[in-house]
């Protein structure tokens, strides 16, 4: 019962947030690097602080330096759907976030250059989460699976993290993939939206990492990994600037160019990462061998698909100059 109330007054909060970011125009207009054509509302991915939040509440205050560097990151993410924000003061603020995340981790009492590793990891992860969201579907889909793996994890594998805090973000999840999993999406995840699922994804993955030792949990993530490291070398040999908006992913040209509708994309990407994680579950006596050669495989896949279908990323690109 608590879980269809909690359920309920996280759609409630979402309806009502609907109203106050129509009120305050608080939209997302397309550009030409967009992958939508409609103006949207933007930060409905605000919903998933206030599920990790009402967890906080409900569960005792656990892990406090986690849920404060999650609000500051959250905060300063919104402020910057509302209006753009300095790009030095959101790194200081990312930078003041992670840090207390490793706080809770306990990160500090190992050697200094596993905090500089941890550091630059993170960093990568969130904005690689932050970019690969461009179409309708995509960051809640590929969250569900990567949360619901991680549960799966801590209840039948390894117990990391109390299991209540992962069934708040569930059911977080399904309220936004209710309202942006769909055609024509009611609201967009915003930087609010991505940015906070990517944190709170970073500190589940590295509470099941630093329990066990064991760093090919990191499969979880590898959908995006690949596409997103990928894509990076991509931009860095056609000498773009990798840190400014584009439509160069792979997810981006199968919507764009080759005119795939979104929800089927995301469920690609998705049913793809969820496919990954049962394969791994059952290799798991050679788990860094199925790690590496899913890398290899994606990375392998990834080549073949930009050769054959890049070209019409430049010729839309050329045309629209």
């Amino acid at each position: 019962m608590i879980y269809i109330l909690f359920l309920i007054a996280l759609f409630a909060i979402e309806i009502i947030y609907f109203k106050i970011a129509n009120r305050f125009n608080i939209i997302d207009k397309p550009n030409e690097r967009s992958s939508h054509s409609g103006i949207t509302l933007r930060g409905g991915g605000l919903i998933f602080y206030i599920g990790a939040l009402g967890y906080f509440f409900l569960g005792g205050f656990q892990y406090p330096w986690f849920f404060a560097g999650l609000t500051l990151i959250t905060f300063i993410s919104f402020a910057d759907d509302i209006r753009p924000q300095s790009s030095k003061l959101r790194l200081i603020i990312h930078f003041v976030s992670m840090g207390m995340m490793f706080y809770q981790w306990g990160l500090y009492s190992e050697p200094w250059y596993f905090t500089f590793i941890a550091f630059v990891f993170c960093t990568g992860i969130l904005n690689a989460y932050n970019f690969m969201d461009g179409i309708n579907g995509i960051t809640g889909g590929y969250s569900l699976v990567v949360i619901a793996a991680l549960w799966y994890l801590n209840v039948y594998q390894v117990h990391f993290i109390d299991n209540e805090f992962i069934y708040a973000i569930l059911l977080a999840l399904l309220v936004f993939n209710f309202f942006n999993f769909r055609t024509i999406a009611r609201c967009f995840a915003g930087d609010v939206g991505s940015i906070s699922i990517a944190f709170i994804i970073l500190y589940l993955l590295g509470c099941l990492v630093i329990k066990t030792g064991d760093f090919s949990y990191l499969v979880l993530l590898v959908v995006y990994g690949v596409d997103s490291i990928l894509t990076i070398v991509h931009r860095l040999i056609l000498k773009e600037n990798i840190f400014e908006p584009h439509r160069k992913h792979a997810y981006q040209l199968l919507a764009n160019e080759l005119k795939i509708p979104h929800i089927i994309v995301s469920l690609i990407y998705s049913t793809l990462q969820a496919l990954i994680v049962w394969g791994y579950v059952l290799c798991r006596s050679f788990s860094y061998w199925y790690f590496s050669g899913i890398i290899l495989i994606l990375s392998i896949c990834y080549l073949i698909f930009k050769m054959k279908y890049f070209k019409l990323h430049k010729t839309v690109f050329i045309s629209a100059k």
